[in-house]
């Protein structure tokens, strides 16, 4: 059985019940009380923000070369467009676990007409303290990724997760309730980073294990032994990707349902195989075994499908506007950009709450279509989290409500130039 740790251990200050039977994956069931929810949003104000002092690119997108030095204060970055606003949000993307907000290809990142590899560089306020990372093409393989955390090689960009946790909302972010149940996985998971440090480790894991097994179900292998080691494999870390997932939410919407923000109120559930057998407080050997079986008698099932139907990787993330009673999928565009920026914001205040860090938040063109009044909710809140926020914009007169409290910065086809 996975050890999962981070989100699952409940604050020593809550009211902590058990259920009647074993609680999901061994962990607590927190009952917040209204004297717990002070208390946590007084851990809340005594969080440890992340943020980057500064950050250096290379032969990135449109940047021959270019740095920018900041504050743990919100980082404003306006010009028109195509002048290369997003690719400075797309590099800082890169230093958090994944592939980055395009999801781009590693090729794809150099700059036109140089030959050179690209690379991104930052110095940080991390988890653990101030941290050194950079990440850039490798010079042998124009598939290969490097990353060096103060200094060493690191072996995989799930490494990156101990240090940094960035979210992010850009108009592409905003479709994901029309791209399927795949997007809105990617989205969930990009959030418990900030609560589970080894969650990306584990979803990479789930990953390879099943893509042995769906190579091997397709040859047609005898080998039953190697498949029976991957279905273990599978179990295990589904569990603990399904209850990782499952806690996240828990925090997310009780930092939603007592927020003060006039946008609307949202309510998060993850539908799928492992998590309702989790949500009924099942043991977590019993949870591992049931689904280690599902997957044994699947194979020949599975071999003519040509994947493996039924898992982690199949579960659904459902959102609910709660005021309209509404799936968010049927809610007008405006009404769904919203209800994304509440995720987001509330987020980084349960990540405050629970694990005592506020991550970096990239907001790409966010005030556009923001009325007055939530426009200037945002920017209190930003403040009031004290996150080290990336906002974008076209003019910076969209951002006049944080002069004083913010660092703006011009960007001009590849420079980076400080704004008085």
């Amino acid at each position: 059985m996975i050890k999962v740790t981070g989100p699952l251990a409940a604050p020593t200050n809550l009211k902590v019940a058990t259920h009647k039977n074993q609680p999901r994956m061994g962990a607590m069931v927190i009952i917040l009380e209204h004297s717990n929810t002070a208390t946590l949003t007084a851990q809340a104000h005594q969080a440890t923000s992340l943020f980057l002092s500064s950050l250096s690119l290379r032969h990135f997108r449109n940047y021959s070369e270019a740095r920018i030095e900041t504050t743990p204060a919100p980082v404003i970055l306006t010009g028109h467009n195509g002048a290369g606003k997003t690719n400075i949000l797309e590099a800082i993307s890169l230093l958090a676990p994944g592939r980055g907000l395009r999801k781009a290809k590693l090729s794809e990142l150099n700059s036109i007409n140089e030959n050179t590899a690209w690379a991104v560089a930052a110095t940080a306020q991390g988890m653990e303290g101030v941290v050194k990372i950079g990440t850039g093409l490798s010079q042998e393989a124009d598939d290969k990724r490097l990353i060096k955390i103060d200094g060493k090689v690191a072996r995989s960009h799930t490494e990156l997760g101990r240090h940094l946790a960035v979210i992010w909302m850009t108009p592409q972010t905003e479709q994901l309730f029309q791209e399927g149940a795949s997007a809105g996985r990617k989205f969930l998971d990009r959030l418990v980073f900030g609560f589970d440090t080894d969650h990306a480790s584990r979803v990479n894991e789930y990953e390879y294990a099943m893509r042995e097994r769906n190579r091997l179900l397709s040859q047609g292998s005898r080998d039953t032994s190697w498949l029976d080691a991957l279905e273990h494999t599978m179990a295990e870390t589904a569990a603990a990707i399904a209850q990782s997932r499952l806690q996240a939410i828990d925090n997310i919407n009780h930092a939603i349902h007592t927020s003060g923000l006039s946008f609307p109120k949202a309510h998060l559930d993850m539908e799928g195989t492992v998590e309702e057998e989790l949500k009924r407080s099942l043991p977590a050997v019993e949870v591992e075994n049931s689904f280690r079986c599902l997957l044994y008698v699947s194979r020949n099932e599975d071999a003519a499908a040509g994947r493996t139907l039924l898992g982690i990787h199949r579960s659904e993330l459902k959102v609910m506007h709660l005021g309209k009673r509404m799936p968010a999928e049927q809610c007008s565009t405006g009404e769904q950009k919203a209800v994304l920026l509440s995720i987001i914001l509330a987020q980084a205040r349960a990540a405050a709450m629970w694990k005592g860090i506020v991550p970096v938040i990239l907001l790409d063109e966010v005030v556009a279509h923001l009325d007055a009044t939530r426009k200037l909710e945002l920017f209190e809140e930003i403040c009031q989290i004290g996150a080290q926020t990336w906002m974008t914009g076209t003019d910076e007169k969209f951002f006049a409500d944080l002069t004083g409290k913010s660092q703006f910065f011009r960007i001009e086809e590849g420079r980076i130039l400080i704004q008085s």
